[in-house]
């Protein structure tokens, strides 16, 4: 076990990577004492990392227990939608009123820890995903709608489970933090078009890189079900 790293923190990360990678299928009751066995650890880890997959999304409760889940591919498109509509006025709104810019004290501080990251990248690692979602909702705040926030951290729940498979390489990782950087320092300069259509086109690249992971995510588990079976 990696030093500073905790029991807890090892099943969880072993968990979720046996989720993602399909290897446990949705129709597999995530047994707590199974599991504990399987990892070689006593049943409290396994309880507190299934709590916390919970919370991610990865995993649902269903009358008879927990199991994986996973997502349905088809509600994407509307859920992407979504996004964009919402992080896109963000920009449009200071586009349209004059009167409205987006808050330096909120997005100055965010940039900046953006700034550190890319001098240090993260290795390529699927709780990745919730820095990305902070930095999405400090500019959205930033422009001053906070019910545009609260709908955003709606739709990045609902998301979350499969957006996770977007930060599993390198390039994904270090073109997430560029692009971040690059959308905060338009906006600070107050270049909105151009900020308008980085991040739509940086939104777009990640819904192509995740949906096509999470369909390679769903027919692996259909695989490891038809061997199983």
């Amino acid at each position: 076990m990696p030093s500073g790293v905790t029991r807890r923190e090892q099943v969880y990360r072993a968990l979720r990577t046996e989720l993602m990678s399909g290897d446990l299928t949705p129709d597999e009751r995530l047994s707590e004492e199974r599991l504990a066995e399987r990892h070689g650890v006593s049943r409290t880890p396994v309880r507190e990392a299934l709590a916390r997959l919970v919370s991610d999304g990865l995993v649902e409760r269903r009358e008879h227990g927990l199991y994986p889940y996973r997502p349905r591919l088809e509600d994407l498109a509307g859920l992407y939608e979504l996004r964009i509509t919402l992080e896109l006025r963000g920009i449009r709104r200071a586009r349209e009123d004059d009167s409205i810019r987006h808050d330096v004290d909120v997005l100055g501080p965010e940039l900046d820890r953006w700034y550190r990251i890319r001098r240090n990248l993260p290795d390529p690692d699927a709780g990745f995903v919730t820095l990305d979602e902070q930095f999405h909702l400090t500019m959205l705040e930033s422009s001053g709608n906070r019910a545009l926030c609260d709908a955003l951290a709606v739709v990045n729940q609902k998301v979350r489970p499969v957006r996770m498979f977007d930060y599993l390489t390198p390039d994904r990782i270090s073109d997430t933090v560029d692009e971040h950087i690059t959308v905060a320092e338009l906006i600070l300069d107050d270049r909105l078009d151009d900020a308008h259509r980085v991040l739509l086109e940086h939104i777009g690249t990640s819904r192509t890189v995740v949906v096509q992971r999470a369909e390679e995510a769903l027919s692996m588990a259909r695989l490891a079900r038809a061997v199983r079976g």
